[in-house]
């Protein structure tokens, strides 16, 4: 039988610190599985409901491009069943894009309790703000990258040549181009979270501007078709993403932000 007096330091150690939610690696498994069902049930339940107007979707999707083409030219189909499949495709996508803030909600809801209650408190603005940035590089990239870019593709389509795409080519390439400014946009995101776990100081992301300027274009050449005006139009935003994200840090860890400095200065 234990007492009070058995351990005294432990026992207020213990009462000091936040105790965590601790667990068997089964136990983690069959959470992990929980969260996987829901987030595909959610997938499912908007695809189910968006099906009927899967057509629909598909012609609003490809109407950056379809407002370009040069009069008389349509969208073409080299598959058998391309004209049944990739709206049904497209419409899944979408149902993802959708669903995409139930997604990490999950994800949230696994990594929870194995955070700490200060974590927790940055862990949800954090969250909410990564969604929100999330669609808006989606929102970037349908309305002004897409209609830039497809009227200079256009724009420079041989005399000769009948600029007629096929939609499953163009659907991949929404797609590819889609998670690149999605991703693109979270750079905000990922300059806090150096910055908060203390791996960089933002003196030392602040000296990387150069690197990032230079990065940013590589970056936009990497991921977007090769013309200018996408590379331009997803370089730029990153830049200045990565701006708002050290005034953001600056604003939100001023306690980290000068602890790194005091670091430097002593170095």
């Amino acid at each position: 039988m234990s007492t009070s007096s058995e351990n005294p330091d432990n026992a207020s150690a213990e009462s000091g610190e936040e105790q965590l939610a601790e667990g068997t690696l089964l136990s983690h498994l069959v959470e992990l599985r929980q969260r996987l069902v829901w987030a595909t049930l959610s997938v499912l339940a908007i695809f189910l409901c968006l099906v009927p107007f899967a057509q629909q979707i598909f012609t609003w999707v490809s109407t950056p491009l379809t407002d370009v083409l040069p009069e008389g030219s349509t969208m073409i189909v080299t598959g058998i069943a391309s004209p049944f499949l990739t709206p049904f495709k497209t419409t899944l996508f979408v149902a993802l894009f959708i669903a995409m803030p139930v997604v990490l909600y999950q994800i949230w809801r696994f990594v929870a309790p194995g955070l700490y209650r200060r974590e927790k408190r940055f862990a949800v603005p954090l969250l909410v703000s990564s969604i929100l940035l999330f669609y808006c590089g989606v929102a970037f990239a349908y309305f002004i990258v897409f209609r830039l870019a497809f009227a200079f593709f256009v724009s420079v389509t041989p005399e000769s040549v009948a600029n007629m795409p096929e939609i499953n080519a163009y659907l991949g390439f929404i797609l590819t181009i889609f998670f690149a400014f999605g991703l693109a946009f979270e750079v905000p995101i990922a300059t806090f979270m150096l910055v908060w776990s203390r791996l960089v100081t933002i003196k030392t992301l602040a000296r990387a501007r150069a690197y990032v300027f230079l990065g940013a274009f590589v970056v936009g050449m990497l991921l977007t078709p090769p013309d200018i005006i996408s590379q331009t139009l997803l370089a730029v935003p990153i830049y200045l993403l990565y701006e708002s994200g050290l005034v953001l840090c600056r604003i939100m860890l001023p306690d980290v932000v000068r602890q790194g400095e005091e670091a430097d200065e002593q170095a």
